[in-house]
């Protein structure tokens, strides 16, 4: 009778082999086959019912069912109605997915399956913080033309710290969050306040969430300390992000266990790769050598080796090392120092490839063609020795700069550095052929003085040898989509969408004012992107326009749908290639693995719902890594700025807004706000489509990407913000209030 039951439904369940795999010998129908079946019925289904659907009488399978079922509640997959009927959520017209915060008060869901973003009023807000999980459905369009939502359930809650100054009006603290994503004050009790003095930086942890009717409660967790201590905006960034710096006491054991080298039986059944002459490229400073790169000339094709960390042979799935990279998701660095997704025993020891020191390894082994295109590939697990530990510009030196010293120095590697650089400049071609994008965007760096203050802020420079690693890594990540693709294995993809409807139109209008047009009609194509960008690249407001066009563009992120990644131009694209410091990459590499191993789709214990999940966390800890070092930039910018008050720079705009001007400080690398109220005498209106601000009387226009020169007016260290003021020569203001007398007789 037993088994009359079971088949019942595992006859019809696809994933019931993979579910006996996952979960031994008792098993319940997979998410899928509920799904399946709630879509077939066409509308909602008690528990009660669902388990008379398959027979589910006993008491383990009672239970199992309602975690199940709980668990896909939890994770967006299913709402339960007031009749406690179960639906999928895309059934229910309702929206899955995480909440952005906005410093003025309103907030965006954005859909886990992707698509416009759906704005959340300040009202809605109330009851949500910055990175939360919510199901909401549309009611309606704002003046705007967003989708409006409104929340219907909190899934999940992001926020358990947060960091700020505390604060004490009329008897009454609460704590005003650093994270300006974060808009609601923490209330303290009074009991809750401890040692804390008002105008000190802590950390409130929160004992009640916020909603519709109340605000969110603290207590004081730790008191960090006065806001101008040395490093205290690392220390603010870190605890106003949630990124996890401490290791569980397990995880390092677990680290640990694996000693200082790899034992020669580790090293069996693997491609030996010890005596093939592949070197690390990185930057000066860099710690954790996620990749090694060799290549040589065979008659007209190159032969390109990526070795690539092994780190899926360490860290496994049930360890507390996995469990804690997913939860960090990837490294974070920071201008003097950096968070691991790995404790140094792995990032900078066993996994890292250090030297002349063997290293297990997963190699992609590539023939590209003299065109630059990849004609085969193949995976495998091996085991290599890094030969050299070169920088960029050492290599930049040897392959472009021709440096006949370091040459000789590097003779046994020599050949195969310039077998690098002429794959490169191939690839480079096939790259402008499919129509990459390839923005001009300038980075800088921090240099610190013997006090741990900044002493200067300086651009850095991408040579050849920056672009020839990058191109090696893309090769490789394609190689990777694609052997997932083949072999029809669940992966997570480096996705990157084309531009929405909304942002086309709004792009379009603005191009048009300038006389440009963006080819590829309402699809256009990334070559449609390169070619205007082309167009375009020698016009003194090519900045301007280069801006504009990336901001129409949506943010990469990772998905197990593959929909091609557009800046890339590429079809297929996934991360394999930075398994130490970025948990996506390290999926993947268990993904080909699994099937190195002889494993099958259908067996591999990472289903598409699991994967869509994973993708939306590494997506998010991707975005807090990028907030997290920007605030503390941002602030280490305005305490540099703090002895400059009163100084005049250059400075050129780079956003335009209906309440003022960003400016960044040529050389300086230091944006603020010229606000609206301080360009004089004139009332100026804003232009979101031509991104200008215009005077009224004087015809006086600023737009995205003129030069300007300000005075440094104000630094803020709490809000991370700097106040510049227009300023004008003696002759340009004689001038502007000449015309402005003319204009004024004529009038008369």
């Amino acid at each position: 009778m037993t088994n009359k039951k079971r088949s019942s439904w595992h006859q019809v369940d696809p994933f019931a082999a993979r579910e006996q795999e996952k979960y031994g010998g008792q098993t319940i129908p997979s998410r899928e086959l509920i799904l399946q079946t709630l879509e077939e019925r066409g509308m909602p289904l008690t528990q009660e019912e669902l388990r008379a659907e398959w027979r589910l009488e006993s008491d383990w399978e009672i239970e199992a069912l309602s975690r199940r079922l709980r668990a896909m509640e939890r994770d967006g997959q299913l709402i339960r109605n007031r009749r406690e009927g179960y639906g999928p959520v895309t059934k229910m017209n309702l929206i899955t997915g995480r909440v952005i915060g906005h410093a003025e008060g309103h907030g965006f869901l954005i859909p886990d399956e992707g698509g416009d973003n759906l704005f959340l009023s300040p009202r809605q807000m109330r009851k949500l913080l910055h990175g939360d999980r919510a199901v909401a459905r549309v009611i309606g369009v704002d003046y705007r033309g967003r989708r409006e939502g409104a929340v219907v359930e909190v899934l999940e809650r992001n926020t358990e710290t947060v960091v700020g100054r505390l604060s004490e009006e009329r008897g009454v603290c609460f704590v005003i969050p650093d994270n300006k994503r974060i808009n609601q004050d923490i209330i303290i009790p009074a009991d809750s306040r401890g040692a804390a003095q008002a105008g000190q930086i802590v950390i409130a942890e929160l004992i009640e969430q916020p909603s519709a009717q109340n605000r969110p409660l603290g207590r004081i967790k730790e008191i960090l300390g006065e806001h101008m201590a040395p490093g205290m905006e690392i220390r603010i960034a870190i605890a106003s992000h949630g990124i996890p710096v401490d290791w569980p006491e397990a995880v390092l054991e677990e680290a640990s266990h694996y000693g200082e080298s790899v034992p020669a039986s580790a090293s069996q059944n693997r491609w030996d790769l010890r005596a093939t002459p592949l070197v690390t490229i990185d930057g000066i400073t860099a710690r954790d050598f996620d990749d090694a790169v060799y290549c040589e000339r065979r008659g007209n094709n190159w032969r390109l080796l990526v070795a690539i960390a092994d780190v899926s042979s360490y860290v496994r799935p049930g360890m507390a090392l996995d469990r804690e990279a997913r939860k960090r998701g990837n490294s974070v660095y920071f201008p003097d120092r950096a968070i691991p997704m790995l404790p140094e025993a792995l990032s900078n020891g066993l996994c890292s490839l250090n030297p002349d020191v063997d290293r297990l390894c997963m190699v992609c082994e590539m023939t590209i063609s003299a065109e630059g295109r990849i004609i085969r590939s193949r995976f495998a697990e091996a085991v290599m020795r890094s030969h050299a530990r070169l920088t960029y510009d050492t290599v930049a030196a040897i392959v472009a700069d021709r440096n006949s010293q370091l040459r000789a120095e590097y003779a046994g590697l020599t050949p195969h550095l310039d077998a690098l650089h002429e794959l490169y400049q191939a690839m480079r071609v096939s790259r402008e052929q499919r129509g990459a994008m390839d923005f001009d965007t300038q980075e800088t760096v921090i240099e610190y003085g013997a006090d741990r203050k900044i002493e200067r802020i300086l651009p850095t420079e991408r040579n050849d040898a920056h672009r020839l690693i990058e191109e090696c890594m893309i090769a490789t990540n394609v190689a990777a989509a694609r052997f997932l693709q083949r072999h029809k294995m669940p992966g997570l993809y480096r996705i990157h969408e084309g531009p929405s409807t909304e942002r086309l139109k709004k792009l379009r209008a603005f191009l048009g004012e300038l006389g440009l047009g963006l080819g590829g009609g309402d699809k256009p194509t990334p070559k449609d992107y390169t070619r205007l960008l082309e167009q375009v690249r020698d016009r003194p407001d090519a900045h301007l326009i280069q801006t504009v066009m990336l901001r129409s563009l949506a943010q990469a992120v990772y998905n197990p749908g593959n929909v091609g990644h557009f800046g890339l131009a590429l079809e297929a694209y996934a991360h394999f290639t930075s398994p130490i410091r970025r948990y996506p990459d390290l999926q993947v590499h268990r993904a080909i693995r699994h099937v190195l191993h002889g494993g099958k789709a259908a067996d591999f214990p990472h289903d598409h719902a699991e994967l869509v999940g994973l993708g939306e966390h590494c997506s998010m800890t991707e975005r807090r890594a990028d907030e997290a070092v920007r605030d503390a930039v941002e602030w280490l910018k305005c305490e540099y700025m703090l002895d400059k008050l009163g100084q005049v720079f250059d400075g050129i705009i780079t956003g335009v807004t209906g309440f003022g001007l960003f400016v960044e400080l040529r050389g300086v690398f230091v944006e603020g706000l010229i606000h609206v109220t301080s360009l004089r005498n004139d009332y100026y209106r804003f232009d979101p489509v031509g991104h200008r601000l215009q005077g009224e009387r004087s015809g006086q226009v600023y737009r995205l990407g003129d030069r300007v020169r300000v005075r440094v007016t104000r630094v803020d260290l709490d809000e991370r913000k700097i106040d510049f003021e227009p300023v004008e020569s003696e002759r340009g203001e004689a001038a502007r209030r000449n015309r402005y007398l003319r204009r004024r007789r004529k009038e008369s």
